[in-house]
Order: structure tokens, then C-alpha cells, then sequence
């Protein structure tokens, strides 16, 4: 471990809790609008929200501003440990896989970008778990901290509770590596040689633009099984009273 880097992980990690803090208040619109309309739950039954817009509106004027905010503390320790995680076995794994940086090529980002995504998304499913619930205003975890709202789930659900929904989670990280790397490579390539916009800033951040519009197209499918599944409780009690009558 002599000589590593860890300037990867840590700018991935502060550039993941800033955009966290930017975004977080449509993330609870998307959270709201995912978990209703369920006919399997009844506390979700009903359609309330017609669109992002609407939701942050209604939200605002219901619960207050505070509201949108509900969940921001471990959705902060979610992007401090995905974020630094993702970025850091990212750039590691091109590291071990090309040595140097000219021969990279897009396969190899893919399937780096991939292993990084299900990797830090499988390590930080406790706080994704805690975050939609906290979201979705469950009512176990409203007046609690997030220490305590920890070892609430862990009391009830043990372990298994903690990592609820890991499978769409890593399903979906792996296909918005997969969707966003190279339609970012091919829209950048597409301006410059159209001459629509040089290789810098502008492009850069169209180009980045374009890339999550599609991996979150390409992911929400799996993003509603995934918040939702997180959004359920199992507990531990229930479990083993099903296991006896089997």
C-alpha cells in the first residue's frame, strides 16, 4: 500500500456530497412518486404527486421545506462512502489494467466503471435503505436520528433489513456505468467532429448531461424496484413465524 493514491477517492467523495446537497430535493420528489400508487401497500395506495414539479410544490406546502430534506443525513454518509468507493476502485482498476493511459479504451472503462459501481453500491445499501424510508416519511424513523434509526432497523430486520433491495441496487449501478461511459464517449466524439463544440468545459459537461439523461432513462425500471423493495420492512419476528408454518 506503499505509494498509493488516495487523491481519487477523496475528490470523488467531496464532489459526491456536494452534488448530493444540490440534488437532494428532487431525489425525495423522485422517492415520493416511485413508492405510490402500490396496491400491495395500502399507506402508498394513493396517487398524490402528477409529476416532479408538482411533488416539490405539494411536499413544500404540506409538510414544510424541511420535508424535502428528510433523509439528508445518511443520503450525505451514502455519497461519502459510494462516492469516494466508486471513484477510487475505478481509477485503481485502470491503473491495474492499463498501465498506460493512451491505451485505455472503452470495453476496458466499462467493465472498470462497472466493478466500481456494484462494488461501492453494495458496501453503502444500509444508508440507501435508511435514506428512501427517511424520504418516504416512514413514521419508525421521523423522529429519530440516524444512529438511532440504525439499530431500529437492526433490532427489527437484522442484517438482512440493513442490506434490503442490494440486488436491484448493484443491478442498477452496474447499468448506468454501462449506459452512461459510452454514450458520454460518443456524444463528446460526436461534437468535435461535427465541429458543434471544441474538446473542453462545454463539452465536457453536455456531453455529461446527455450520458446520465440516458442512464437514468435506462435504470429507472430497476430504480422503482429497488425503492420500493427498500421501503418495505421485514421483520425479523414475521420471518421466523412464516418459516415455522412452512
Amino acid at each position: 500500500m506503499v505509494g498509493q493514491d488516495w487523491r481519487p477517492f477523496i475528490y470523488g467523495g467531496v464532489a459526491s456530497v456536494t452534488a448530493e446537497f444540490g440534488t437532494f430535493a428532487i431525489d425525495t420528489t423522485k422517492t415520493r412518486l416511485q413508492i405510490q400508487g402500490q396496491k400491495m401497500d395500502r399507506r402508498h395506495s394513493e396517487v398524490k404527486y402528477r409529476g416532479m414539479v408538482h411533488a416539490l410544490l405539494r411536499i413544500s406546502k404540506e409538510e414544510g421545506i424541511k420535508a424535502l430534506y428528510s433523509g439528508i443525513g445518511p443520503a450525505v454518509l451514502r455519497q461519502a462512502t459510494y462516492g469516494t468507493i466508486k471513484i477510487g476502485v475505478y481509477h485503481t482498476a485502470k491503473k491495474h489494467l492499463v498501465r498506460n493511459p493512451q491505451e485505455e479504451n472503452l470495453l476496458t472503462n466499462v467493465c472498470c466503471g462497472m466493478l466500481a459501481g456494484v462494488v461501492s453500491s453494495s458496501i453503502a445499501n444500509p444508508t440507501d435503505v435508511l435514506k428512501i424510508r427517511m424520504q418516504a416519511r416512514n413514521e419508525n424513523f421521523s423522529k429519530k436520528n440516524m444512529l438511532q434509526c440504525f439499530l431500529e432497523m437492526y433490532k427489527h430486520e437484522g442484517v438482512c433489513g440493513l442490506w434490503r433491495g442490494v440486488g436491484p441496487t448493484a443491478q442498477r449501478a452496474a447499468v448506468i456505468v454501462g449506459v452512461e461511459l459510452p454514450v458520454y464517449d460518443v456524444a463528446k466524439k460526436h461534437f468535435i467532429n461535427s465541429e458543434l463544440l471544441p474538446d473542453g468545459i462545454a463539452n465536457h459537461i453536455t456531453s455529461s448531461f446527455i450520458a446520465g439523461l440516458a442512464g437514468a432513462v435506462a435504470s429507472n425500471p430497476i430504480d422503482v424496484v429497488r425503492t420500493r423493495l427498500m421501503n418495505q420492512r421485514s421483520l425479523k419476528s414475521t420471518l421466523k413465524i412464516g418459516r415455522a408454518h412452512v
